[in-house]
């Protein structure tokens, strides 16, 4: 019975540890999403993407007509210029539905070949660290969170853990 009160207490430990950690989270942007179909022509995806950070660790989503479309990663100048001809890479899978990291800080290049990038389906998005977590202000010595939560809350998390290993070593 030693062992299994070892486990739970460890799963225990390792539950509030959790629970105590900040979210920290990958955004997937659906692109062109609010705008129309998704990744398609006929709409400006770069007043879609101006009001989004993306940062590292972000996927982007590309909805479309695997018939028709298609998503290629190029560089600036095949950007600008609308050239398929030497993408960096194919991140078509044959579904109409692909999806891109963001796992390098850097600018990213999407057209899509087929002569439909000159119709709109293209996107440029810079990739950036995300901004440090903010930190918390110290409180005050005297005020009310101080004191719940340095003579209350840990003494009241201990004592729980203590009761649950006492209990288990009664079963």
């Amino acid at each position: 019975m030693g062992r299994v009160a070892t486990l739970v207490g460890v799963a225990v430990a390792l539950s509030l540890a959790a629970a105590m950690l900040p979210e920290v989270g990958a955004v997937r942007y659906m692109v062109g999403a609010g705008m129309g179909n998704g990744w398609a022509t006929n709409v400006n995806y770069t007043i879609w993407a101006q009001d989004k950070h993306f940062y590292n660790g972000d996927w982007l989503f590309f909805v479309y007509d695997r018939n028709q479309l298609n998503v290629l990663e190029v560089n600036k100048t095949d950007y600008e210029s609308c050239n398929a001809d030497h993408p960096l890479v194919n991140w078509t899978r044959g579904a109409g539905r692909d999806v891109v990291p963001l796992n390098v800080t850097r600018p990213y290049y999407f057209i899509s070949g087929k002569g439909f990038c000159y119709g709109g389906a293209k996107l440029a998005v810079k990739v950036e660290n995300p901004p440090p977590p903010p930190v918390a202000s110290p409180e005050k010595s005297g005020s009310p969170a101080s004191f719940y939560s340095g003579r209350i809350v840990l003494p009241a998390v201990f004592a729980v853990g203590a009761m649950w290993d006492a209990f288990l070593r009664f079963c």
